[in-house]
């Protein structure tokens, strides 16, 4: 796993040991960083269950004005840490150890985002959940973006009552990322 492009460019990333996470794969980190490469530039940058912190760091490395990545655990802390400071993208990041939705209400003062991008656990399935966080929060813009990433086979329906509506869906083999925007 690497930086694929921008400042940090082919920085080898550590990932957390163990089965708890499943970093992006390379060609589908890029494939989204492609679709969204008009909108990284100068955004405020919001990283959710960040694992590695991969996403979040290659926002950065693309010109992101600043990024926040949270996950609670503790393999995720230190790898997410290191991460930054082998990209040397500290600076422009914040870094929150808390589990969601807590972290959410803490994340207010540093929004609203322009990107916020989502890869929980795919047998939590706590979406809803998450939405509803970032809606009670005002943590997107006004012409901002939610993105999912979720297993391919995954159900869409409770975004109906989330407040954002799917702007876009784009399906791999295995998983897919869904794209949001307010209602």
């Amino acid at each position: 796993m690497r930086v694929i492009a921008g400042s940090a460019r082919s920085v080898p990333l550590m990932t957390p040991e163990g089965f708890e996470t499943r970093p992006t794969q390379d060609r589908i980190k890029e494939t989204l960083f492609n679709m969204i490469q008009l909108e990284v530039p100068g955004c405020r940058f919001l990283d959710l269950f960040a694992g590695s912190g991969q996403i979040g760091i290659e926002a950065l490395s693309r010109g992101a004005r600043h990024a926040v990545l949270v996950d609670s655990d503790k393999k995720c802390a230190g790898c997410i840490r290191a991460n930054l400071a082998k990209t040397k993208l500290s600076d422009k990041a914040t870094f929150i150890q808390k589990q969601i939705p807590a972290a959410l209400f803490q994340v207010r003062n540093e929004g609203p985002f322009d990107i916020i991008f989502m890869d929980p656990p795919y047998f939590v399935h706590n979406e809803e959940e998450v939405l509803k966080g970032i809606a009670d929060n005002e943590l997107l813009s006004d012409q901002g973006i939610v993105i999912i990433e979720m297993e391919k086979d995954r159900n869409l329906t409770f975004i109906e009552d989330s407040g954002f509506i799917v702007r876009r869906v784009k399906q791999y083999k295995t998983n897919q990322h869904v794209f949001l925007e307010k209602k």
